[in-house]
């Protein structure tokens, strides 16, 4: 299966920025790169899905998310400014305000979860947040052009929301398409994202391949350490 991002790389790179949209730059940012973890399982579906639908409160919340980060991203700002900083501080702000980092990062540890003390699973989700949202500032630096087809939505006994979009982009020339679907559930009023799949590959099942490896081998303080010294080389 194609990625876009190879798992168990470093953090993302300029030139894969450049030729992505919301779904995987969102991706690419969430590449934590902590270890060269092995292929995931295709994740399976939480439960039967109707029948989808051309476009819905789901489509309708990935639209909104997606034209807001999408038109920050495209802003041009002197790297290192104050108008750049100004800028990550927006899109960390839309993104937190779409997808719930503290939930993917929940599903992505459910097999240890609930081996951790309070303030072990405090500070994995502070440094997974420090992690993510450093690189956000990465794609104000990258040149994005793409168009986004929305596929429809389909929701699943579980009152998942999987919102199926089709990124049509352009890589020296040539012209070639991304499959990214969103995992929205009800958070409040609102639906917020806690998985995004990058042609079929999902973040929650790469996150849990990654971790499960590192505490096996080096238990949840190595994690740790392997979060606390991504998030000093990256300047957090």
């Amino acid at each position: 299966m194609r990625r876009l991002i190879p798992r168990g790389t470093l953090l993302p790179s300029p030139r894969a920025l450049r030729s992505i949209a919301l779904g995987s730059w969102i991706a690419s940012s969430l590449t934590l790169g902590l270890v060269a973890a092995p292929a995931a399982a295709q994740p399976q579906p939480a439960g039967a899905a109707q029948p989808a639908s051309k476009s819905g409160p789901g489509t309708q919340a990935v639209k909104a998310a997606n034209d807001t980060i999408a038109s920050l991203l495209k802003q041009k700002a002197a790297p290192g400014s104050k108008e750049e900083k100004d800028l990550a501080a927006k899109v960390t702000t839309s993104v937190r305000g779409f997808l719930d980092i503290d939930q993917l990062g929940r599903r992505a540890m459910v097999d240890n979860w609930q081996k951790l003390s309070r303030a072990q699973q405090d500070q994995f989700l502070a440094l997974l947040r420090s992690l993510i949202e450093d690189n956000y500032v990465r794609g104000l630096r990258a040149n994005l052009e793409y168009q986004v087809d929305y596929a429809g939505e389909t929701t699943d006994k579980d009152g998942n929301v999987t919102v199926a979009t089709k990124i049509n982009t352009k890589r020296k020339g040539r012209v070639y398409t991304i499959g990214i679907d969103y995992v929205l559930v009800k958070d409040g009023d609102k639906l917020r994202a806690w998985d995004v799949k990058t042609d079929g590959v999902g973040l929650v099942e790469n996150y849990r391949t990654m971790f499960d490896k590192i505490i096996e081998k080096d238990g949840f303080d190595g994690l740790i350490a392997k979060m606390k010294k991504k998030q000093a080389a990256s300047g957090s």
